[in-house]
């Protein structure tokens, strides 16, 4: 996929939903994601934020469409502004969980916040040991930096 494409990843097969006209958007992330076996999980993922407003719809459709059973906090500390958005602040990570569950909760009332990643790339290894450590903690969730 191209930089800055949303789309959806399913098992290894990528389907860019800039091709797929907004009325229809979460409807084919449903149809590409069936419930699926107890001991099987589709990955779906998108470069997007609900934040951010130039790529909020495409995300929403992602976690609507997908009705997921969980969530994976995504987080970039470094990170000052969104990107192409000077004056657009990302939110911490609690703004994140209260805004993104309830939304997915509307799709799925079972879903639950299961973890968080952390892009670290730009803290040095101490930095970023320490980081995850006071995130884990903090917001009771396993992080990592994948």
């Amino acid at each position: 996929r191209a930089t800055g494409q949303t789309g959806i990843l399913i098992t290894g097969h990528g389907v860019p939903l800039d091709a797929v006209v907004a009325d229809f958007m979460a409807g084919a992330v449903e149809y590409l994601t069936p419930d699926n076996d107890e001991d099987h999980w589709d990955m779906i993922e998108g470069q997007g934020s609900l934040f951010h407003v130039s790529y909020s719809g495409v995300t929403m459709a992602l976690v609507h469409g997908g009705q997921p059973d969980a969530l994976i906090l995504c987080h970039e500390p470094t990170r000052t502004h969104m990107r192409g958005l000077p004056t657009f602040t990302p939110p911490s990570l609690e703004q994140l969980r209260d805004t993104a569950l309830p939304l997915a909760q509307v799709g799925n009332p079972a879903c639950k916040v299961v973890g968080i990643s952390v892009n670290t790339q730009h803290m040095s290894e101490d930095e970023a040991v320490a980081y995850l450590k006071e995130t884990e903690e903090r917001m009771g969730l396993p992080t990592v930096d994948p």
